[in-house]
């Protein structure tokens, strides 16, 4: 499952900075922070957890409920990313 962005976020950027598949971005002009599902691999392959998720200060990601996916779709696209670069 792709990860999502709250409305708790403070914009302090530490998630975008953190993210290994550059999946956080900032969405328009208010510091809105958005992550593509399509790049988001909750770090799979990566580490054994999201990385956004623990060095978030206020708690503002969470599993997003619309793009729920398995250990191994997670796998299948971190692999498909590594293919990319």
């Amino acid at each position: 499952m792709s990860l999502l962005v709250i409305q708790e976020c403070i914009a302090c950027d530490a998630c975008r900075e953190e993210c290994p598949t550059e999946a956080i971005a900032i969405d328009g002009s208010d510091p809105i922070y958005t992550i593509d599902p399509d790049r988001c691999t909750e770090c799979v392959g990566y580490s054994d957890e999201p990385s956004c998720v623990g060095i978030c200060p206020v708690d503002a990601i969470i599993p997003d409920p619309n793009n729920a996916e398995t250990q191994e779709e997670l796998q299948y696209k971190y692999e498909s990313l590594q293919e990319e670069n």
